[in-house]
């Protein structure tokens, strides 16, 4: 049977501040990515020790929850019991300060993650098509052949109007627009006009015909600007007639923009970048190669290598071949390396099952973060020594000039997508990676006195003390078997005295800590100084009133005194509810003290002293 991943779905949305404070969500292979109105409130804390969640970091202007191979599930399992969906969380605007670098960051990550899968799937078929025409299973002329590198090819060369889509939704606008601006692009009129060198005027204005197939900027660009001139026309034509002026206007107005200047000064900034990229590899590819192998970790982890995308994606566009996240392939090999040294050194059977369940994945399937984040970055010298060896492996793969023509992880079932130029290479970089990591963690980068359950700890004791608690509000006071609920009345929760409130400020009976403050308002728990742990519960069943009539003022970890207020109860909006405004004040550690005394019952005001607890045994 399947597993159920809501309550770890609720738990995780309640801990980055709940739904409304989602402005989108999106996953990619292992991270659930929220980009959320107030970073503050979420709970780091709660979230990185929740079973189920690796890690969590805030980069590249998102709150990333890192999950692990199960991310599409729980991400599935958020969307099905929240209100969080692709139809109104794109219409959220953010409207806090960005840095620039995280806005770059976001804006690459939500334009191209959600292709990434088709791309890496037809990266695959792609490398299985070449491995059965190099073993001779097919042959080039093969009617299975040509359907098949259609499918895988498809991807790439038709590659602007997918990126035309993934643009439209991440600038908001309509994408039915962005992806005929990228068909025009790629119209058969205009590639043959392109590949016959013909000279096109657009109202004499001379056309400066670009290869558009497999392109990437232009139509990124091109879209950015019809999201403004759609918001500009929005406002400007006549309701009456914007179902067709709109898009009439907008194709009118970016296709001939587009050939005329946007595409073309694209595709010289894109060549520049291309050439670049070259030359730098170029001038000497080993120290290049070795730099951005040992910086690669670092990049992963704060979500840097976004940044990098468009440039491995120009590479394929303009050569047809790209080396960058060739060079950074093996660091997958060197992180499993590392984590199964942690694997065969540690005897903790939880660490060896962790451990041993994301070294596999890691080199199997080429997901890394959960060996990342739940084993050789806590540790710090795995990840080090992963480090170490993906610049050693970088080396070397940038000595071999390995390149490959798709986007692709990096994994023992993704090998057959490097076979070309310097796969040999790439395959010792790969191996010397993996076993050099893992030799380097057994040795000596890791032990298991690095384990936390290791670090005693003294544990922080409460030597209870007599004290008085105070009235929390005015009104009757009552026993507690008077009450109309079986939970109180038996005293099954502790000792305690209720209220018929006739003032519905709330205030603390003690001097101490706000131990819980329910997100309704009704009920609250403090710890004294002194160790008594109390209940202050408004009202009976007024959960049900889901916060209304409620201002809690207070919040958990939070010192407080004698008469400070908590909570403001509207005692007419419990009664229209029809709720009993009967308020149990309960000892929930009744069974730590000798005697549990309450004053003698009727009106009590707050502060009023109405209960002695008296320690000892």
């Amino acid at each position: 049977m399947a597993k159920d991943y809501t309550s770890l779905a609720k738990k995780i949305v309640e801990n980055v501040g709940g739904e409304n404070n989602v402005i989108s969500l999106v996953h990619c292979a292992t991270r659930l990515r929220f980009k959320l109105i107030d970073e503050s409130k979420v709970n780091m804390d709660v979230l990185n020790q929740t079973e189920g969640v690796i890690t969590v970091m805030k980069a590249g202007g998102q709150v990333q929850v890192v999950i692990g191979n199960k991310v599409d599930t729980v991400y599935d399992a958020v969307l099905s019991c929240t209100n969080i969906n692709a139809g109104n969380t794109e219409e959220m605007e953010d409207s806090g300060k960005k840095n620039l670098l995280n806005t770059l960051l976001e804006t690459i990550s939500g334009i191209f993650s959600p292709m990434l899968g088709v791309m890496c799937g037809a990266g695959m078929l792609k490398a299985l098509l070449i491995l059965c025409t190099t073993l001779h299973i097919l042959t080039a002329d093969m009617g299975t052949y040509k359907i098949l590198y259609a499918a895988a090819d498809s991807v790439f060369n038709f590659m602007p109007i997918i990126l035309g889509y993934t643009a439209a939704k991440k600038f908001k606008c309509n994408p039915f627009i962005a992806m005929t601006i990228a068909m025009s692009l790629l119209y058969p009129t205009m590639t043959s006009a392109y590949s016959e060198h013909m000279k096109l005027t657009f109202l004499t204005i001379p056309v400066t015909l670009v290869n558009y197939v497999s392109s990437v900027m232009p139509i990124i660009v091109s879209v950015y600007v019809l999201s403004k001139l759609e918001k500009l026309l929005k406002k400007i034509v006549p309701e009456v007639c914007k179902l067709f002026l709109t898009p009439l206007l907008e194709l009118s107005i970016m296709v001939p923009a587009t050939f005329l200047a946007i595409g073309p000064v694209m595709d010289k900034f894109g060549k520049l970048l291309a050439s670049g990229y070259t030359a730098i590899m170029g001038f000497n590819p080993i120290i290049a190669g070795g730099f951005v192998g040992l910086i690669w970790p670092a990049a992963v982890i704060f979500g840097l290598h976004w940044g990098f995308v468009p440039i491995v994606m120009n590479n394929i566009a303009t050569y047809g071949r790209d080396t960058l996240f060739v060079i950074t392939g093996p660091n997958n090999m060197a992180q499993a390396g590392a984590t199964l040294g942690v694997f065969l050194k540690t005897k903790d059977k939880k660490l060896k099952e962790l451990s041993g369940s994301a070294a596999f994945s890691a080199v199997l399937a080429g997901i890394t973060e959960p060996a990342i984040y739940g084993i050789t970055l806590p540790y710090k010298r795995p990840f080090i020594i992963g480090a170490v060896f993906s610049s050693i492996a970088g080396m070397i793969v940038a000595a071999a000039g390995t390149s490959c023509p798709t986007i692709l992880g990096t994994s023992i079932l993704t090998l057959p997508g490097y076979i070309g130029t310097g796969f040999v290479g790439f395959v010792i970089a790969c191996v010397i990676a993996y076993f050099g990591s893992a030799i380097c963690t057994y040795l000596f980068g890791f032990n298991d006195s690095m384990l936390p359950q290791n670090k005693v700890e003294p544990k922080e004791e409460t030597t209870l003390k007599d004290e008085t608690i105070s009235s929390p509000a005015t009104g009757e006071m009552i026993a507690l078997e008077d009450v109309n609920d079986p939970i109180f009345s038996s005293k099954a929760m502790g000792e305690g005295v209720a209220f018929k409130l006739t003032d519905g400020r709330i205030y603390s009976p003690v001097d101490g800590e706000v131990i819980m403050a329910a997100k309704t308002g009704h009920a609250v728990g403090l710890k004294s100084n002194n160790g008594a742990e109390i209940l202050i519960h408004i009202g009976m069943d007024t959960v049900n009133m889901n916060g209304e009539g409620f201002n809690v003022l207070v919040k958990e970890g939070q010192k407080v005194s004698v008469g400070d207020l908590l909570v403001e109860a509207d005692l007419e909006a419990i009664e229209k509810a029809g709720y009993d405004n009967v308020t149990p004040v309960i000892i929930t550690n009744t069974t730590e003290y000798k005697e549990i005394v309450p004053a003698s019952y009727g009106a009590k005001t707050a502060k009023e002293e109405i209960i002695e607890v008296r320690a000892g045994k």
